[in-house]
């Protein structure tokens, strides 16, 4: 589904702008770190987290990431989502490594111990290059 070129940006640690659908039927929209798992994108988060909450009730969304610097191809990679728990972490510390030193990791991971993380899968329908 991914050619090269974004299979590569997908596996550096790059902000992405990640979109659900409230029940307002507006968007919304937030700066995410995220992992690719196959063809699958993951990000973790709160249980409780607007994000999630929008994802169980309407189960489609949006990457966006690339465009920078200017002139560099942009991509929109529409989706599924399921929403799965991830009662060891083992998810939100695979995508915290990835995104920040091996110390920074740990204390983060340390800090949020006790929080109840659920993973975002969003399963690819449709990628738009975008300039």
């Amino acid at each position: 589904m991914f050619d090269d070129q974004l299979r590569t940006l997908l596996m550096q640690p790059v902000i992405a702008r990640f979109t659900t659908v409230r029940p307002d039927g507006y968007p919304h929209t937030v700066p995410v770190w995220f992992m690719l798992d196959g063809d699958d994108l993951l990000l973790f988060s709160l249980h409780d987290a607007r994000k999630v909450k929008n994802a169980r009730a309407h189960p489609k969304g949006c990457f966006s990431l690339g465009g920078d610097p200017a002139g560099s191809p942009g991509y929109l990679i529409d989706g599924d989502l399921t929403v799965e728990d991830d009662p060891e972490h083992l998810v939100a510390a695979r995508i915290t490594n990835h995104y920040e030193p091996a110390a920074q990791a740990a204390e983060d991971l340390a800090a949020w111990r006790n929080e109840h993380f659920v993973v975002l899968r969003l399963r690819p329908r449709r990628v738009v290059q975008v300039s």
